[in-house]
């Protein structure tokens, strides 16, 4: 590494650029800004999440695509960015939630496997021989209150009453900011997803290529099926 080459700070994930940026945990949120977007809304019985899919081929199988991750019965997580990453993120998050329902006798809540996994994100950006996971995941759930956690690439995790990540986030950031509002009934935050979902994208929106979870409270995780999904689409 040479003294005064900005090339430098590109290369190695543990040295900091004179302005105090890690240039490669950048370059993993690049990644998730160009990926499909995906949303989640905090409602007054529950918390949904809505993905975007972006079908390339009319020889791909839609089923094989999944954008929406069952992490626990009262838990899921929704990802932009490399989905390879969110997958094996998932996974440890699935093992964390397995490992707590025998040791305590009782599921995990939101709050505590979105921080572990945020803890195993962080940790890939300190050490050399490592690089950042290149997604953000939507982590939501209802355990005491519904729930809307986003976990980055850096390892910061925020909660949130509706956000987005991907492509389309600053479109839907800017819907939610005006739309939404609280004690949203499910059945309104799917409708306002949607309509949030249609400003991110001329194409039109059809089943095959939006994934809606739906968590309740008291009541497992549930995912829409297509004749569920296209009826919130005529409606939009």
């Amino acid at each position: 590494m040479y003294p005064g080459s900005s090339q430098a700070y590109d290369r190695a994930i543990t040295v900091f650029s004179p302005d105090g940026r890690l240039f490669q945990v950048e370059y993993a949120k690049e990644a998730v800004r160009r990926g499909a977007t995906a949303m989640g809304v905090v409602c007054a019985d529950g918390v949904i999440l809505v993905a975007h899919k972006n079908i390339t081929s009319n020889l791909l199988v839609f089923e094989s695509m999944k954008k929406i991750f069952k992490i626990d019965n009262h838990i899921a997580a929704t990802a932009s960015g490399l989905v390879a990453d969110a997958r094996r993120l998932v996974d440890m998050a699935r093992l964390e939630a397995q490992r707590h329902r025998l040791l305590y006798n009782e599921p995990i809540s939101v709050e505590s496997v979105s921080k572990q996994l945020c803890d195993t994100m962080q940790l890939y950006t300190q050490y050399g021989g490592m690089r950042p996971f290149g997604v953000s995941l939507l982590i939501a759930g209802v355990d005491s209150e519904p729930r809307l956690y986003e976990a980055e690439p850096s390892g910061a995790l925020t909660g949130y009453k509706a956000d987005a990540i991907g492509s389309g986030k600053k479109e839907v950031d800017e819907f939610f900011e005006k739309e939404y509002t609280n004690g949203l009934s499910v059945d309104d935050g799917i409708n306002l997803a949607i309509k949030a979902l249609k400003k991110t994208t001329d194409s039109k929106l059809k089943a095959e290529n939006v994934d809606v979870a739906v968590i309740l409270k008291g009541k497992r995780l549930k995912l829409l099926s297509d004749e569920e999904v296209n009826r919130y689409l005529s409606k939009a």
